[in-house]
């Protein structure tokens, strides 16, 4: 490994060559904003056995290491891997910008890659997975993005250091040079050889690399490690500046073939419209088993997300926070322009199909001019339903605007769709 870091390392320019940019560009801070909703991938190899990923490598003795490292790349072949089929299952979902595992902290790379022998080319399959994901979403016209640990447990292994993360602050990329240099030449590939990257999400203290892939590309857009990324876990108030939610649809990132209970589509719903609503992105992620698939429960959930899309991306893309989160049994967002206030509403039993319900928005002021629409339905023909009274009516009152709305979104045969329905409200403002 040293001889081939040796020869790679001549086409790595010096660390001090480069200029010290020390934040994400503010404008293309608002562009990311603007995407709101991201698809997260965990896939490597160890995904055959459906174990955590990578951190099974952490106080393994040398026989597992042994088969981790040397076996496990053998048998490592999905064929029926189709990233186009992924990117599709993205755009209807709402998708807007992929982060996929480039590579996790086993040090295992899903590109190819001159640094190491540990990669994908050398599995049973024998392609750059990487290059291929990312002409897929390109295609469909989703930013890329990679994920990449500046931890590196093939690293440790290769040079008899101890096989550990956190538990050895001196055994971390700011502590060993040979590890710092070998990301810096990795990185360079993936930011010179892939096309354009939009953004990279460290996933481990990322030191001076910050700077180092501003230096070859400013437009870089650097998630976690220069900005608030909580994952499993949302804050209870808006961050300030952009900010990004991490989230697993089942307990684990890579694929869990057994053990596994997923959240319900309802539930990554309202969590995409809570996240949205406190001004951040959502990115949620998928683990495809092992032959490339993405679980038939993953892309269940997805394709109930796609549908909710369907109807309601306008009050999630290019939108912010309002003045206020959340008020009663409502979440709000704001269009870009601030022309629109979109207000989320509890659906299934709280608001059934062919129900007419008044609402009272205690913090919207109304006026003569105040239009509400239903986004997705147009307020006119209920379906099977004559004569039947679907329009919109709104009262401007004093403490607060009144609608009068009936759901008429058929979207499934038995008429029990749980998700929330989202109210367009133009020409309001907030009132305390």
């Amino acid at each position: 490994m040293r001889s081939i870091l040796l020869h790679v390392a001549l086409i790595l320019f010096s660390s001090s060559a480069f200029a010290q940019q020390t934040a994400n560009k503010s404008d293309r801070e608002q562009w990311f904003m603007d995407l709101g909703f991201g698809m997260f991938i965990h896939w490597s190899m160890d995904s055959q056995v459906g174990a955590v990923i990578s951190h099974s490598m952490v106080g393994a003795d040398d026989v597992y290491l042994q088969k981790f490292i040397h076996e496990l790349p053998k048998t490592f072949n999905p064929k029926k891997f189709d990233p186009d089929e992924w990117a599709v299952l993205a755009k209807l979902a709402g998708m807007k910008y992929v982060v996929f595992t480039t590579k996790h902290h086993s040090g295992f790379c899903m590109w190819d890659t001159k640094t190491t022998a540990f990669n994908v080319m050398n599995t049973a399959y024998g392609r750059d997975v990487t290059r291929e994901i990312f002409d897929a979403f390109r295609k469909h016209d989703i930013a890329i993005g990679i994920y990449f640990s500046p931890d590196d447990l093939h690293y440790f292994y290769e040079n008899n250091l101890p096989v550990t993360r956190a538990q050895n602050p001196l055994k971390t990329p700011i502590g060993d040079k040979g590890m710092m240099d070998l990301n810096k030449i990795q990185l360079k590939e993936l930011l010179t050889n892939y096309g354009k990257i939009d953004m990279i999400f460290f996933d481990g203290y990322p030191a001076d690399l910050k700077e180092f892939v501003w230096s070859i590309d400013p437009e870089i857009i650097v998630t976690r490690g220069q900005m608030e990324t909580p994952e499993q876990e949302l804050p209870n108030q808006p961050l300030p500046g952009p900010w990004e939610a991490c989230f697993t649809m089942g307990t684990d990132w890579q694929y869990k073939p057994t053990n596994d209970p997923h959240k319900s589509g309802t539930e990554i719903i309202n969590m995409l419209i809570e996240t949205r609503a406190k001004g951040g992105n959502l990115l949620l992620n998928v683990g495809p088993k092992p032959n490339g698939e993405i679980q038939i429960e993953q892309e269940a959930l997805l394709r109930e997300v796609a549908l909710w899309n369907l109807a309601n991306s306008e009050a999630i893309h290019n939108a912010r926070s309002w003045k206020i989160t959340q008020a009663d049994e409502f979440w709000f967002t704001q269009s870009n322009d601030g022309k629109s206030i979109f207000v989320f509403v509890p659906g299934g039993d709280n608001w059934k199909y062919g129900a007419r319900k008044e609402l009272l928005i205690k913090n919207i002021k109304g006026n003569k001019n105040t239009r509400v629409s239903i986004l997705g339905y147009g307020s006119e023909i209920l379906e099977y339903r004559k004569d039947t009274d679907a329009k919109v009516y709104v009262d401007a009152l004093p403490n607060g605007l009144k609608v009068s709305a009936l759901n008429g979104h058929r979207f499934y045969t038995n008429n029990k769709w749980p998700n929330p329905i989202v109210l367009k409200i133009e020409n309001a403002e907030y009132q305390k």
